[in-house]
């Protein structure tokens, strides 16, 4: 019971931070100005890991580098302290293709999450500034979708292609994982 209670409350924080960076990531490589309540929110939760990276791994084109990074150890310190808790002294070596699948299933569930306040939004007519910030970071992943699915009644079925593609990625990559551990 410990151990679970501590996996959750590992996989929350490693979430939460993890998540943050791959935004802030995301956010730089759509060009979505960080001036808003979510880019601040953003930079406070990662301005102690992203900056010192960034003078080790400066930034390339328009890719974050260090934020991705930042993830990638983030989820990595996350497997290690779980690794201790178990008591394995063997397979430690595991810890960076645990953290790569960990990191691959963190894209995908914030990406499910940002889609799906995406599509909440949709529905109700808001003049949040948050609404134009989610719209640009939505607008290119759903792009290829629109243009093959059309308009059903005058309802935009992009979102709903897009969560099912993220679900079948989640479920292979969740196949992917026990094939490679094993």
């Amino acid at each position: 019971m410990l151990f679970q209670i501590t996996s959750f409350l590992l996989d929350i924080a490693a979430g939460l931070f993890g998540g943050a960076c791959l935004l802030r990531m995301y956010m730089q490589y759509q060009r979505v100005p960080f001036g808003n309540p979510v880019g601040r929110f953003v930079f406070a939760l990662t301005d102690w890991l992203v900056p010192p990276l960034r003078r080790i791994l400066p930034t390339r084109g328009r890719v974050d580098i260090a934020s991705l990074l930042g993830a990638f150890l983030i989820e990595m310190a996350q497997y290690a302290v779980l690794w201790v808790l178990v008591g394995r002294a063997t397979g430690i070596g595991l810890l960076p293709l645990l953290a790569l699948f960990g990191l691959v299933r963190l894209v995908i569930s914030g990406l499910t999450g940002l889609v799906i306040v995406y599509a909440i939004l949709s529905w109700v007519q808001s003049d949040s500034p948050l609404v134009e910030l989610i719209d640009r970071l939505c607008e290119p992943l759903l792009r290829p979708f629109r243009r093959r699915i059309p308009l059903v009644g005058g309802i935009d079925l992009s979102p709903l292609a897009l969560l099912v593609l993220l679900q079948v990625a989640a479920i292979v990559l969740g196949y992917l994982q026990a094939a490679v551990l094993r």
